[in-house]
């Protein structure tokens, strides 16, 4: 019946707990441009005010960019970690925003309720799901739940530059059994999901070069290799016909999919004819014996970002360039080791060149996949109260992008993490016109004290 109180007094407070929001997405907390760093202050200590007033031992703290939240309380059971950002993107271009993004406000569409103003869905309203339960949770018990400390940071919009020497010097005060992590949406913006897979990336840029200067085609075409022509059959021999990629051990410590995933995942039952259909598109083109939606959650890819070389401005020159370019990503998953498959790739390329030209390369960052430890019980508790509040099968899903702070918090602090939100497709996240459906927040704030209540049982 304590949960019923705790829900039942969420309901009522629902109109006070979105003045709340409002009042925080007004902070234009934008971490990439210097000139809101007092804003970015500010939005730190107005979650400390607001954590402190709920009983919490909050403080900022000071990094050499924007600062970081942490906040405690102890109490028994599991120790949880519970992780956000407050930080938001530039709101540029302002004249495609249909009202000031942050000027927030309720507004009526033809979905329903939405808050609309930057940060709305990422992540100002979603970390404050799990504060507003945390609220309701003491207005009816008269102590926070469990054991808990927050993690707000001020960064993730610039590239968290002051997250990893943060997370070490502060591992003992932050290291927990599991952290929650609220960045993410419901699956198709209707089901329930916790991300339990997340793909690793490594980038490579390649340069390969032949004669010492740009030449006339016409006098030395046909007896001068062209570097274009020789990246082009590097790039064409990386997958063979079926899509699978042909870099030498490329596939080691790619893993299968366990079958009650497998079956959690043809459950979702994927339209993959729309997702493609709505960027003008109809077959999939990855491995050939893969589901769509194990091509963009479980398995690994290499795409082509960008191919530059000769001349590329208005008119023709003919010319055979001196260099050719192309920038390469592999999206890795399970246990791929993104140092052995550069060195792969590299030896792979170098196999292919012919006399006359070399290679140059650059790399654009490496890091490993993310998979969590679905057997921690947490995570099964998780999932059935998602069922429950949302009268939807929650199911485990992969991300086909990469959430650096899972895979920190991993590596640092030796936890695994549980990534849900309530955010859909539509929130324009990064974008003019950003909204957070007013079901969204009333819902993930049910969420949160459904979760938190069947955690401390």
């Amino acid at each position: 019946m304590s949960l019923d109180a705790v829900l039942t007094r969420i309901d009522q407070d629902l109109p006070e707990a979105t003045d709340r929001l409002l009042d925080l997405l007004r902070i234009r907390s934008i971490s990439t441009d210097p000139a809101y760093q007092a804003d970015c202050v500010a939005a730190a200590e107005w979650l400390v005010r607001d954590l402190t007033d709920l009983g919490f031992d909050a403080g900022v703290r000071p990094t050499t960019g924007h600062p970081m939240v942490v906040a405690r309380s102890k109490g028994p059971g599991r120790h949880v970690l519970f992780y956000g950002h407050y930080d938001v993107q530039p709101v540029d271009p302002l004249n495609l925003w249909n009202r000031d993004p942050f000027d927030p406000a309720i507004e009526d569409t033809a979905k329903g309720k939405v808050i609309r103003g930057r940060g709305a869905s990422d992540d100002k309203g979603q970390l404050m799901t799990f504060v507003e339960a945390c609220r309701a949770w003491k207005a009816v018990h008269g102590s926070l739940p469990g054991n808990l400390t927050i993690f707000f940071e001020g960064e993730e919009e610039s590239g968290s530059p002051s997250l990893i020497p943060f997370l070490i010097e502060n591992k003992e005060e932050l290291s927990a059994e599991v952290a929650l992590i609220c960045d993410t949406g419901l699956f198709e913006s209707t089901s329930p999901a916790i991300v339990t897979m997340l793909r690793g990336l490594l980038g490579e840029e390649v340069v390969i070069k032949g004669p010492n200067k740009d030449l006339h085609s016409g006098m030395y075409g046909g007896a001068a290799m062209n570097p274009i022509r020789v990246l082009s059959r590097i790039i064409a021999a990386l997958h063979d016909d079926t899509g699978r990629i042909t870099v030498p051990d490329f596939y080691d410590g790619v893993t299968e999919l366990p079958d009650a995933i497998r079956a959690q995942w043809q459950n979702l039952a994927f339209d993959h004819a729309r997702f493609l259909g709505d960027v003008g598109l109809s077959q999939p083109a990855g491995e050939q014996d893969r589901t769509p939606l194990e091509m963009i959650w479980s398995r690994p890819t290499c795409e082509v970002n960008g191919i530059w070389g000769g001349y590329t401005g208005d008119g023709f020159k003919t010319v055979l360039p001196s260099e050719a370019h192309a920038k390469i990503s592999f999206r890795l998953v399970g246990t791929q080791d993104p140092h052995k498959i550069r060195d792969s790739f590299r030896a792979f390329v170098r196999a292919m060149l012919p006399p006359d030209c070399e290679v140059e390369f650059h790399d654009h960052g490496a890091s490993p996949a993310s998979q969590m430890e679905i057997s921690d019980p947490a995570f099964e508790i998780a999932r059935k109260a998602l069922t429950e509040e949302w009268a939807r099968a929650a199911s485990y899903v992969g991300c086909g992008g990469s959430i650096p702070i899972a895979g920190y918090f991993k590596s640092i602090l030796g936890m695994d993490s549980m990534l849900l939100g309530f955010g859909k497709d539509d929130d324009q996240i990064h974008s003019p016109n950003e909204k957070y459906d007013l079901e969204s927040f009333h819902k993930g704030i049910r969420s949160w004290a459904r979760i938190l209540s069947a955690l401390e049982d």
